[in-house]
């Protein structure tokens, strides 16, 4: 019988513990208890990565509102280099300032999206010169790439046909919808000059218009419904 090398045995095991736990999750778990879970990533190097914090809860009720999606309405957080990062089939990393992965972090961070998970990075403007860094180190391979606007995620039940909105001015440069491609399939989405996050919370923090949170609102909830549906 012919055997696979060790190094590529291994290389399955987080594919295999994803794609098990998301059986055992919808085969075991009651109907009233089925909820989908995502996470805020945490991450090492001093940035906020936990900023906007009422971000996710109401992304969440939006999408639970207008999608009739299932998800559970209290965001939950994982770190870079936990094995729980294989829980969530999405997972929001946001914050102003410094990033840093561990070669182990990036290895185990790289296994989850090459295993079916998705990675939304979303900057809170600050951190894009050192999250380019970080993603290097994920996948030295790929380069970050602008996503076209005939992409399904810009086409779920809400339609952007310009791409990216832009809902924070920052520093004034047009919203990028950015992304990294593995094998064809969009496994990072990186929400730059916009700021969708903010859009998020609620409406006394950032005094948005509505409008604005709206389109927030409809772009985070296209994201997810594509993650969820595109693996």
């Amino acid at each position: 019988m012919r055997h696979l090398p060790k190094q590529k045995v291994m290389y399955f095991y987080p594919v295999i513990r994803l794609l098990t736990s998301l059986f055992l999750f919808f085969l075991f778990t009651p109907p009233a208890m089925g909820q989908l879970k995502i996470a805020k990533l945490k991450y090492q190097g001093g940035g906020d990565w936990y900023a906007n914090k009422t971000a996710l809860p109401n992304l969440i009720q939006f999408c639970n509102q207008e999608l009739g999606m299932n998800l559970h309405p209290e965001e939950e957080v994982t770190e870079v280099g936990s094995p729980d990062l294989f829980n969530y089939p999405y997972v929001y990393m946001t914050g102003h300032g410094n990033v840093v992965f561990s070669s182990a972090e990036a290895a185990n961070l790289r296994n989850y999206l090459v295993g079916g998970g998705f990675l939304h990075v979303d900057d809170n403007y600050g951190m894009d010169k050192f999250v380019r860094l970080e993603l290097k180190k994920v996948f030295p391979e790929l380069e970050l790439a602008e996503i076209p606007f005939d992409h399904p995620i810009y086409h779920q039940k809400f339609k952007f046909p310009k791409g990216l909105p832009k809902i924070h001015e920052h520093d004034g440069k047009p919203a990028q919808g950015l992304g990294l491609f593995y094998e064809g399939r969009l496994v990072v989405f990186y929400s730059y000059e916009s700021d969708l996050g903010n859009g998020w919370e609620d409406a006394r923090i950032h005094n948005d218009p509505e409008a604005k949170r709206q389109e927030a609102l409809r772009m985070g909830a296209n994201i997810l419904a594509f993650c969820t549906t595109h693996y």
